[in-house]
């Protein structure tokens, strides 16, 4: 990789900046255990008639959408960040993923919404099958090219797997890979199938361009929202309040909140995230999907 003296210079600056505070991280990890995942998926029981989502940890979601099997944001492994010298220097699970990429079953696309590498992991990513459909912004085909197919979307653009409606759309984050990869997009992806609609958010900040999902024809029956890391953040990650009132503003019937509890990225503890986005749903609790890793939800019959 060629780096020129621009780029040279905004690495230097970044590295004088945060190197001290992510080594005391790291070092900091290690007097923590990495704990196991609080419940365990079991997609073979699944209907392919019913909609059916596992929270596998982090922005990590397997999904059967009446058939249709997704998997977002793949990142399984025990850290996430840079590779150097067979050594992956980032973050710690604190939590163990709920199921292995040995243990997912056959997929029929991966969803990435965008490259920032607790998103896009790629040594989760290698270890998937090669026939697996990659779904990605555009501007992000280079990360997942071992696959046999790959497509890339702007948002407002739409691609159908295996019957299913899958469209890029807008959110309020920001894409770039490293520090100076500025042409990469993000975005979050509407699936749509049976009548039914399911938002996954992938990063977001706060912003009204869910509410227009209101108009769409087809009403939104489960938000994947990220409710963690916004300490001090906040300007790039929604906040659990922020979350619950963007699920509400797009006219979602139940929120599935992620991104959190799995790497420590911000400064609020780790339960908090969780304790407020139950808070702020009040005597809707039951409109909360799931919070814990592993977890798995089933839409109630007769919705």
């Amino acid at each position: 990789m060629s780096v020129s003296v621009k780029e040279l210079k905004t690495y230097t600056s970044f590295a004088r900046r945060f190197a001290g505070k992510f080594v005391r991280e790291r070092i900091e990890e290690r007097r923590t255990p990495v704990l196991p995942a609080p419940h365990r998926p079991e997609p073979s029981t699944w209907s392919d008639e019913r909609l059916t989502v596992a929270w596998l940890g982090h922005a990590t979601v397997l999904i059967n959408f009446y058939g249709t099997w997704l998997l977002t944001d793949p990142a399984l492994r025990s850290r996430v960040g840079v590779r150097v010298g067979g050594l992956t220097l980032g973050p710690r699970r604190m939590v163990q993923p709920a199921l292995s990429v040995k243990e997912l079953p056959p997929l029929d696309a991966v969803l990435v919404s965008h490259a920032h590498m607790d998103h896009t992991d790629l040594g989760t990513l290698k270890r998937l099958p090669r026939g697996t459909r990659a779904v990605v912004q555009e501007g992000n085909g280079d990360l997942v090219r071992r696959f046999a197919r790959v497509e890339e979307l702007k948002w407002g653009e739409a691609t159908e797997v295996d019957g299913a409606r899958v469209e890029a759309i807008e959110v309020n984050h920001w894409g770039a890979r490293r520090l100076t990869d500025k042409h990469r997009g993000y975005g979050g992806f509407l699936v749509e199938k049976r009548g039914r609609a399911l938002v996954f958010g992938g990063d977001t900040a706060y912003t009204d361009a869910f509410a227009r999902l209101r108009r769409r024809a087809t009403r939104v029956t489960l938000a994947v929202l990220p409710i963690g890391a916004y300490d001090p953040y906040v300007y790039v990650h929604a906040n659990p309040e922020q979350s619950w009132r963007m699920a509400r503003e797009m006219g979602a019937e139940y929120i599935l909140p992620m991104h959190h509890s799995t790497f420590r990225l911000s400064r609020e503890p780790a339960d908090e995230p969780r304790r407020r986005i139950l808070a702020a749903a009040g005597q809707e609790k039951w409109r909360v999907a799931l919070t814990e890793i592993g977890q798995t939800w089933v839409l109630p019959e007769g919705e």
